[in-house]
């Protein structure tokens, strides 16, 4: 006579059942990985975009990135908000690359009226741009539509106010002005440290969250921003015949991706977002 009982039919369907639905665990498991691998992979190509498409956008969203950062650290952000952060720093200014706007931006002089009415359809056109990954990033299009809404609730495009506004889209409104000012335009010089301090500090309870305008100019932390500012070397921009051709410039700071190898950086010097200024 056997030592072992046979397994009741009961029992031996319920551990098949429960083996299969081990199975489709790993398997729906291993199409969600696949699934946010081929996200992140979209959210690089599209950064890649930026740059191939307009070299000086590309630059601007690295530096904007970086001051994103440390105001994102020193805020004590976690990882997850500190990516979103990342995510919204590189990706804010997307809708400037539609073909509506590249040539009103490329302007040498002052906008027009018509020309700024235009310009401020971008958060929009980006969020737009960005629908399409909204599943794994839900946050990202929504930072990114906000990061020209105003502390008092005079910004655009849906006058949010206050903590309305979502944090990441706070924050990168402070780093790009902060870079705006302080890297300057094709018809306007850039503003020293100082006074692109004051210009950040004007904004304060208006234009920008107070509470973040304290925290970016307090002196470790501006000390922080200015020792990134100043490892930021301006490119040469080529003549526009042979500008197709031309690379993004090795010095430009790779804040990189979570999901990217960490590699050096061949033409050296070059920050990353686990590489900030401390």
């Amino acid at each position: 006579m056997s030592r072992f009982s046979p397994v009741p039919p009961a029992a031996l369907a319920v551990g098949v059942a429960g083996l299969a639905s081990g199975v489709a665990l790993v398997r729906a498991r291993q199409s969600r990985q696949r699934m946010e691998r081929f996200a992140a992979a979209t959210l690089e190509t599209l950064l890649n975009a930026i740059d191939a498409n307009d070299r000086d956008t590309g630059a601007h969203v690295r530096r904007v990135a970086t001051y994103a950062l440390i105001l994102a650290e020193e805020a004590g952000l976690n990882e997850r908000e500190r990516r979103s952060v990342e995510r919204v720093a590189l990706f804010h200014d997307i809708g400037k690359i539609h073909e509506a706007l590249f040539d009103i931006i490329h302007e040498q002089t002052r906008l027009t009226p018509s020309e700024r009415r235009a310009i401020d359809t971008h958060p929009h056109r980006g969020a737009m741009v960005l629908r399409p990954v909204a599943k794994f990033y839900p946050d990202l299009a929504d930072g990114v539509v906000a990061h020209h809404e105003r502390w008092d609730g005079t910004g655009y495009p849906r006058r949010l106010r206050g903590t309305r506004i979502p944090l990441a889209a706070r924050i990168v409104a402070i780093a790009d002005t902060f870079d705006v000012v302080s890297h300057g335009r094709k018809y306007q010089r850039g503003l020293s440290l100082q006074r692109a301090s004051q210009v950040i500090a004007r904004g304060r309870g208006t234009q920008f969250d107070p509470a973040l305008v304290d925290l970016f100019l307090f002196p470790p932390v501006f000390e922080r921003v200015g020792e990134a500012r100043r490892s930021f070397r301006a490119p040469r921009i080529p003549p526009r015949e042979d500008r197709r051709e031309a690379s993004v410039e090795p010095e430009t700071p790779d804040v990189r991706f979570r999901w990217r190898s960490s590699q050096p950086n061949d033409g050296g010097g070059a920050s990353s977002a686990n590489q900030l200024p401390r």
